[in-house]
């Protein structure tokens, strides 16, 4: 993984940044339909974790246009991939 140095206080703040967005009424109405952003199971709301799309030891942001719900099958196999990387896994895994 090529990575981007990011600093330990800067991870803290993104996920005390995640740990509040799921606190709030934005993040339930995400999960109220209880679909997986990747694999679009059907899954109960309170089982979707919050995955980031751009990771945030890649420099990503705890935003609301950079997390989605995700089931935890999901969210444990894209672990750090960007979304790129994530879709070649895909491919890969699809034969093409």
């Amino acid at each position: 993984m090529e990575g981007i140095e990011v600093a330990p206080e800067q991870l803290r703040r993104e996920r005390d940044k995640a740990r509040e967005l799921r606190k709030s009424a934005w993040w339930k109405n995400r999960i109220a339909s209880g679909r997986c952003h990747y694999c679009g199971a059907q899954v109960p709301p309170a089982e979707l974790t919050l995955d980031h799309i751009v990771p945030l030891v890649r420099g990503g942001r705890s935003t609301r246009g950079n997390c989605v719900p995700a089931c935890k099958a999901c969210n444990s196999k894209k672990q750090d991939l960007l979304p790129c990387e994530w879709q070649d896994y895909l491919d890969r895994l699809a034969g093409n």
